[in-house]
């Protein structure tokens, strides 16, 4: 008989360790479950913010909806200042399609002198984003001057990033952006 109770005893144990393991699948399918709502919802997030970003790419020139390039941030700065400077409606010029605030009619005079010199690589959209075969907005505050040439950048972040390798990204979007261009 004492077989009996020694067959109780594992049965009992087993259906605890069932049980638990029970709970521990379904304590992971809950947190499975979670994960799987987590990365839903940063897609949905990721959708709602990029989306427009992406939508409104289109063209060589990277232009908000009254034409501006650079989000209105004066490119002749980059070059002089070091820094970004908000440009005024005052002091504009046209280039390749696109109209470019200055802060002053110094640096209006320089990029007339020499747009191209003046001009964002890439149509001012994002140099990182362009090695990587997308079109994405900027902020204009993630920048470099690398070799006489404005590059802009989506953040700070990933400006970071692109930092990591400037050359190989410079490479990469320099091949990558005939195709993009008028995309």
């Amino acid at each position: 008989m004492g077989g009996w109770a020694d067959w109780t005893s594992i049965n009992t144990t087993r259906n605890r360790i069932t049980m638990n393991t029970t709970r521990t699948r379904a304590g992971s399918a809950t947190a499975a479950g979670q994960t799987r709502r987590h990365l839903l919802a940063l897609a949905l997030t990721s959708l709602v913010v990029f989306t427009p970003l992406a939508a409104k790419a289109s063209g060589p020139v990277n232009i908000n909806a009254q034409g501006v390039a650079v989000q209105g941030y004066d490119p002749v700065a980059y070059f002089v200042l070091g820094k970004p400077v908000k440009g005024s409606p005052d002091f504009t010029a046209s280039w390749n399609g696109a109209t470019y605030w200055f802060a002053n009619a110094a640096h209006l005079q320089a990029f007339q002198a020499d747009p191209a010199r003046y001009e964002p690589q890439y149509g001012g959209y994002c140099a990182f984003g362009v090695a990587q075969g997308a079109k994405p907005e900027i902020d204009p505050n993630a920048f470099a001057v690398v070799d006489g040439k404005l590059y802009l950048n989506l953040s700070r972040g990933i400006q970071r990033r692109w930092q990591a390798d400037i050359a190989g990204y410079i490479q990469k979007a320099n091949q990558n952006w005939p195709t993009l261009k008028d995309q």
